[in-house]
């Protein structure tokens, strides 16, 4: 009797387990699919960014030379891409600079800007524009892990791409332990009810 007792008392508490993590995996794929599917495809464009012909991310063109001692200085370089900004893109569009990426090998300098998408890629032997480009792949980025928001409501810091992604990183945590235990589940089920017959 009391063998009997245990085990339906183990029963109950598997099942009450079971229904527990059946609701919070159900509950978390539902609050939560328009955050998966959106971190799902912009994780497989970045993953094919620079494999997009230039769709996603502009590709770094050709300069004239590797050899640094024949470029010219930085700060020249720097004018003339923000000429290139104001002149050939919008005079309305910010000149703050995210960063300065150095391409030696290349031959070539790209300005990558900070409150919008574009870069100018500068020959830096003769700074020459080698090519005005849309970052379509920050974008994707910001989509990715927050950022977009941050930008938008210009918080410093970005503590929006912060919890954005701490609580993406649990959900997705708890959506994968939870779905382990009821895949788990099920088949120690199947194989019991196996046995019985």
């Amino acid at each position: 009797m009391r063998l009997q007792s245990h085990q339906r008392q183990q029963q109950v508490r598997r099942s009450s387990v079971l229904r527990t993590f059946r609701k919070a995996h159900r509950y978390t794929g539902a609050m939560l699919f328009v955050f998966f599917f959106i971190m799902s495809v912009t994780g497989v464009l970045l993953a094919w960014k620079k494999n997009s012909a230039g769709y996603i991310l502009p590709v770094t063109q050709m300069g004239t030379t590797s050899q640094l001692q024949l470029w010219m200085p930085l700060d020249s370089l720097h004018q003339k891409a923000m000429t290139v900004l104001r002149d050939s893109i919008s005079p309305e569009l910010s000149t703050d600079l995210n960063r300065i990426d150095i391409r030696k090998q290349r031959g070539t300098v790209k300005f990558i800007f900070s409150r919008h998408y574009y870069e100018i890629q500068l020959d830096g032997a003769t700074g020459e524009v080698l090519q005005i480009a849309h970052r379509n792949s920050d974008i994707i980025e910001g989509l990715h892990d927050g950022t977009f928001l941050d930008d938008l409501l210009g918080t410093q810091g970005e503590p929006v791409k912060l919890v954005y992604s701490t609580l993406m990183g649990l959900a997705l945590l708890l959506f994968t332990v939870t779905g382990f235990y009821l895949w788990y589940a099920g088949r120690r089920r199947r194989r019991k009810s196996a046995r019985r017959h």
